[in-house]
């Protein structure tokens, strides 16, 4: 029996409203989730040094300035999906930018990374048009703690003033992968820092490059962003554009979509990036190896469509991750995104146990 297919949230008009609604719907579950967020900080686990909540509060208010200064529109949508599920913006900016919120925290304590580290541990794929019949794609699962599966959702945007998107997300957070009707997708690594500072979080740097046209102005809304924390950006539009960028708060790598699919995961290749790259617990890191070089196998030759990708998010020997101890890390949801046809596939929890749902822009 399948589990449910993916929640959809549909939502037009003003940023102020979209915010709005999607912390109206979900207001407990939002609430429930920064209640875990700020604890697992507050323990150490995940940030490396136990803290008060009022310091954890404090650090995250710290950060709103950098916000609203980096795109006041998304800023009144955060603060709008704050006041409908009755908490601060500060724990809005928690609950929605955890991973890098965290690399800040441990910088700003001199936490060490803590040996149970719970991370987000995606796999990501870039394809070029020349390995898919002219028309690329951008895929991904989306791995995190176990609990988190029951928060993903799908929102369906129609902004004022720019292009609709469709989202994948969680509960609370802004977005985290995502593609708009002009073609231009965007999905992520979650990489580990030493070096996180005072700024934006990555969901905030997603939604704002879905606002874009192309991947070369969404690579430019990266680049002038001070980020908080470490993340790897994947981005492709629909003329077949792509870079793969591995962002750390002093340094961006930027690699260009050549002839060849790029596979991300969760380490850091490039040396520059490596130099600001925290340790990551010795199991996580050769299960990210593992997952790079199995996805690399698996695009190896010949051409790539949607149903190769399906196969390869679903890939039991390495990809599709299943909850098992002492991380009970999993695949909570995937997507797979074709720009140029503005097909969006999304999966709800492990893609090797339920189906992919073609989603339309309209709603039904």
């Amino acid at each position: 029996m399948k589990k449910p297919q993916i929640r959809i949230l549909d939502a037009k008009g003003s940023f102020e409203s979209i915010g709005f609604l999607h912390g109206k719907k979900f207001a407990e579950e939002i609430q429930h989730y920064v209640q875990e967020r700020v604890a697992l900080v507050a323990s150490g686990t995940w940030s490396g040094k136990q803290m008060n909540e009022s310091d954890i509060i404090d650090l995250a208010a710290s950060m709103i300035p950098e916000h609203q200064n980096f795109d006041s529109q998304l800023f009144a949508e955060m603060n709008a999906l704050a006041e409908g599920a009755n908490i601060s913006t500060a724990e809005a900016i928690i609950v929605g930018g955890f991973t890098d919120f965290v690399d800040t925290v441990r910088t700003a304590t001199g936490g060490e990374t803590p040996p149970e580290l719970h991370e987000d541990d995606c796999t990501a794929v870039l394809v070029p048009n020349t390995r898919s019949n002219g028309k690329g794609f951008l895929a991904q699962t989306w791995d995190m703690h176990d609990t988190a599966t029951d928060h993903v959702l799908l929102l369906r945007i129609e902004p004022d003033d720019c292009p609709p998107a469709l989202i994948f997300t969680t509960t609370g957070c802004l977005g985290q992968i995502g593609m708009n009707s002009r073609g231009v997708a965007v999905g992520i690594n979650n990489l580990t820092s030493n070096t996180g500072k005072v700024g934006v979080v990555w969901p905030t740097v997603v939604r704002s490059m879905l606002r874009q046209e192309s991947a070369t102005n969404a690579l430019h809304v990266l680049s002038e962003a001070k980020l908080a924390g470490a993340h790897n950006y994947l981005v492709l539009d629909s003329k077949g554009i792509g870079f793969n960028v591995e962002a750390m708060p002093n340094t961006q790598i930027v690699t260009e979509l050549g002839l060849a699919p790029i596979v991300h995961t969760n380490h850091a290749v490039s040396p520059q990036a490596q130099e600001e790259e925290a340790d990551r617990p010795p199991d996580l890191l050769a299960n990210s190896t593992l997952r790079l070089a199995r996805g690399n196998e698996l695009l190896e030759e010949g051409v790539i469509d949607f149903e190769r990708l399906v196969k390869l998010t679903a890939d039991d020997e390495a990809i599709c991750r299943k909850p098992e101890p002492p991380h009970r890390i999993e695949s909570s949801g995937a997507a797979i995104m074709r720009p140029e046809t503005g097909d969006f596939w999304a999966c709800w929890g492990q893609p090797s146990h339920n189906d992919y749902e073609l989603v339309s822009w309209q709603h039904d």
